[in-house]
């Protein structure tokens, strides 16, 4: 939804005329028809009709006043996240592992880049910056953190990664972060 809404706006305002010209013309033809329906018939099928036509005119008092629009708070919360994703998780494999939930996979990550820090073969800052980003996505799957894991996190987990956990909580469904997360790693392969 890159338009992010104008497109889709443009096709509601297109469908509302045509809903508005067929309740309209439904009622001609109505009256048209009227010798050829019995009373009771012609009653109720006008009756049906102004039905429409008075919940045709609650909805465009909704979308006028406001009240509903095509980029609501949930494509908000989908925009936040997806920022917070972008930036939180800068490694694909952590990505990856996180959309495919495997929290097994993830620690043993964490176990092989404990590993690689003590030989040297990983740089302290990119160790802090990964073993954050696993401990983020092994907590947003529901997993248990040691005591020492927690330490850890709450001393070097940056703004960004307090923002995506913020808006993650916030948006209540893990499996709709998962399923961003997921989007995240299809745009990382390409």
């Amino acid at each position: 939804m890159a338009s992010r809404g104008k497109t889709e706006t443009s096709k509601l305002k297109q469908n509302l005329e045509e809903q508005l010209d067929r309740l309209v013309q439904q009622l001609q033809d109505l009256e048209e028809c009227r010798e050829e329906l019995d009373t009771d018939e012609y009653e109720e099928t006008k009756r049906e009709t102004l039905e429409q036509l008075s919940e045709f005119n609650d909805s465009l008092k909704k979308i006028m006043s406001g009240n509903m629009t095509l980029v609501d708070e949930l494509s908000g919360m989908q925009l936040a996240i997806q920022a917070a994703i972008s930036q939180a998780f800068k490694t694909p494999e952590v990505i990856r592992l996180f959309a495919k939930k495997q929290p097994g996979q993830l620690r043993t990550r964490l176990a092989e880049m404990d590993r690689d820090l003590m030989v040297g073969k990983l740089g302290r800052d990119l160790y802090t910056q990964q073993k954050v980003e696993i401990l983020t996505a092994l907590r947003k799957l529901g997993e248990k953190l040691t005591a020492d894991d927690e330490a850890f996190l709450s001393a070097n987990a940056g703004a960004v990664l307090s923002q995506f956990e913020k808006v993650s909580s916030d948006l209540g469904s893990g499996d709709k972060v998962l399923a961003l997360a997921s989007c995240e790693v299809e745009k990382a392969k390409k």
